[in-house]
């Protein structure tokens, strides 16, 4: 962790670029909703160390949720559901930054649709939404909360079942969603990225469309893309951003 001389000169920066800019393009991952009580999979007390019957990675694939729905379903409300999370000071400053008209996208790996929430209108949600959620025989659509308060497989009024409007492992990103990322970040001036390892692919290659010379990395821990920023704030997004005008 930066001292704290260290960390404010580094705020400063961000400040001066973010204020300086009307290109501002935001890619965030779970840790920015992590702060809102969203668990993430990946961190050491993620879903991914918690005990199942199956590893999340699994449940979350499109074998099992068509091999076995019941249970896909009962991890999906118990994990994936978190309505009542609200947006934290992450979310609010993009939101306001949109406002202002120096935030032109956001780019997210989070399907809880706390931007939306926060205010914020142009939201490339690469994994999808469960607040979106329709039924895979006549294509209505139901909400988030009819879902929550259903019981074993979600069922439309025509007899089908309901699908989340969540990209599943095995699944491909919607291609216009993944166009319109990527041409954002291509067109950038500053390039944000908050709360992701960088990891998971093709979301990770996107950065390799950047084009600009002012791009920022904020995580709570390293990353092997630290060493390809031009600034590096080791700490809480949200904290991080609470402290810019």
């Amino acid at each position: 962790m930066a001292d704290d001389s260290e960390m404010q000169e580094k705020i400063k920066t961000l400040n001066d670029w973010i204020q300086g800019s009307d290109n501002i393009v935001f890619f965030g991952g779970a840790g920015v909703s992590t702060e809102s009580g969203i668990p993430d999979f990946r961190s050491q007390d993620g879903l991914y160390h918690q005990q199942y019957d199956y590893p999340p990675e699994t449940i979350l694939s499109h074998t099992f949720y068509v091999r076995h729905k019941e249970e896909f379903f009962r991890f999906y409300r118990a994990k994936m559901l978190c309505l009542d999370a609200e947006p934290n000071m992450a979310h609010k400053k993009l939101a306001q930054w949109e406002k202002e008209g120096r935030l032109k996208a956001i780019v997210t790996q989070n399907i809880d649709g706390l931007h939306q929430k926060a205010g914020s209108k142009n939201v490339l949600e690469l994994h999808g939404s469960v607040l979106r959620n329709y039924c895979e025989k006549c294509g209505k659509s139901y909400s988030a909360e009819y879902m929550r308060d259903s019981k074993g497989i979600p069922k439309c009024t025509c007899g089908g079942d309901i699908k989340p409007d969540v990209v599943l492992y095995e699944e491909s990103l919607d291609s216009q969603t993944l166009d319109e990322a990527l041409r954002a970040i291509q067109q950038a001036d500053v390039l944000i990225i908050g709360g992701t390892s960088l990891v998971v692919y093709p979301a990770a290659g996107l950065v390799d469309y950047y084009r600009g010379h002012k791009l920022v990395l904020i995580n709570k821990d390293a990353s092997a893309m630290d060493r390809r920023a031009d600034l590096v704030i080791q700490g809480k997004i949200g904290e991080v951003f609470g402290a810019l005008d």
